[in-house]
């Protein structure tokens, strides 16, 4: 591992807070103007395989990458997001090699709600970043990220040890068609709140 701060440290609240509000005023807009079609989706991913392949690639890859060897030369980025993992940085060469396993063994054997898992993987990995970014930060509504995050980190989690809520959560919001608005509206504010203050109260922070 490269000497000097962790790139997650270096990442400001306002590049965080850009990146996050844009993701869900662009997901949540394209779900409110596309009711149907999302709709649709969010029923279908769970048991969606090769879909599944995506969010557990991404979550595996991105979690190897914190735990990859410091390389040198041509492939010298791939170790630039590796962490000290302090007491359990005996465990890396492990997982360096348990983690790429875990993957295409996830991929071939986990046929149920792969998907969902990925995804809460994702969720996991993409939390940290975002807590690095609002961690000893003073500007106005900074707390916004935090909630965010953990918010992210419990989902995580449940969608990893218990998917199948997944599955019942998106059957219930798409069961009511005034249940689906008020959420995704939600989403897009929440992200458009962000959004805003990435480019305003939290500029140079």
């Amino acid at each position: 591992m490269t000497s000097g701060p962790h790139p997650y440290q270096e990442i400001s609240l306002s590049s965080a807070g850009t990146v996050l509000g844009l993701f869900l005023t662009i997901l949540y807009g394209v779900m409110l103007l596309k009711p149907d079609v999302a709709k649709k989706w969010a029923v279908k991913l769970p048991r969606h395989h090769q879909a599944g392949i995506y969010t557990m690639s991404i979550g595996m890859i991105w979690f190897w990458l914190l735990v990859a060897p410091e390389l040198r030369g041509t492939f010298s980025f791939l170790g630039a997001l590796s962490m000290d993992f302090a007491d359990f940085s005996a465990m890396k060469p492990y997982l360096q090699v348990a983690v790429p396993l875990a993957c295409v063994g996830m991929i071939y054997f986990v046929r149920e709600f792969l998907f969902v898992r990925g995804l809460g993987l994702c969720l996991l990995m993409a939390a940290a970043p975002l807590l690095y970014a609002g961690d000893f930060e003073v500007a106005p509504l900074r707390i916004l990220i935090p909630i965010v995050g953990y918010a992210m980190i419990i989902k995580g989690l449940y969608f990893v040890g218990m998917p199948y809520l997944f599955r019942d959560g998106a059957n219930w919001l798409v069961a009511s068609d005034a249940r689906f608005k008020m959420a995704t509206l939600g989403g897009l504010v929440l992200g458009l709140v962000i959004l805003g203050c990435s480019f305003t109260l939290w500029r140079g922070y």
